[in-house]
């Protein structure tokens, strides 16, 4: 019987049976962690899972590797809010500078 370290959920991969993402585990690993730092920094995942979802990552690596820039770009996107918006009052603050030195936008 192999037992299955990752499963997809919610659009997601997840270290099965937790609400831990592969790609905390991945991070981490790509970062250079070894499977005891990456439990240190995720106590609640047994080493057994940590090298479950590495050995994962490894068989499926252009598959996570695309799952990842895909997610990466749709963080980018929610997150770039124009600073006009997000920030009306220094977004004055700044035109104000920028047309006092007589410099457009």
């Amino acid at each position: 019987m192999t037992p299955e370290y990752i499963e997809q959920r919610t659009g997601g991969y997840y270290v099965a049976g937790t609400r831990i993402s592969l790609d905390s585990v991945v991070y981490s690993f790509q970062r250079g962690s070894s499977p005891e730092t990456i439990q240190a920094e995720y106590p609640l995942l047994k080493l057994a899972q940590i090298y479950g979802a590495i050995a994962y990552y490894l068989d499926h690596q252009s598959t996570v590797d695309g799952y990842l820039e895909q997610k990466g770009r749709e963080f980018d996107d929610r997150t770039s809010v124009p600073l006009h918006e997000a920030n009306p009052q220094l977004w004055a603050k700044l035109e104000g500078v920028r047309q006092a030195h007589g410099k457009k936008t």
